[in-house]
């Protein structure tokens, strides 16, 4: 049973400023019906006991502490730097 038709497919296109054929608006027509189909074929299965999930499989984050640790000196983060000013890079003014 077909749940778009096509004259909806025709609607949606006018208001996406699309133009296509007839023999275009009926391959978009049965494309989304079996899309539509397939969802319904996942509607059908019982999902009760599947938890809802965000992930299909589980990702941890690795996070290492927030420790406070020496870093590197100014002048040597700085020393390559093809332009610096008191400890800072600095850069062309863009606005």
């Amino acid at each position: 049973m077909a749940k778009i038709t096509v004259s909806e497919v025709e609607h949606v296109a006018h208001l996406a400023r699309l133009t296509f054929d007839s023999q275009e608006i009926d391959e978009f027509t049965r494309q989304l019906n079996d899309i539509l189909e397939f969802v319904d074929k996942l509607d059908a299965l019982d999902t009760s006991d599947i938890e809802p999930t965000t992930r299909a499989i589980e990702v941890l984050n690795v996070f290492r502490k927030d420790e406070i640790k020496p870093s590197l000196p100014v002048e040597e983060a700085t020393a390559n730097a093809p332009m610096a000013e008191n400890g800072a890079f600095v850069v062309p003014r863009i606005i």
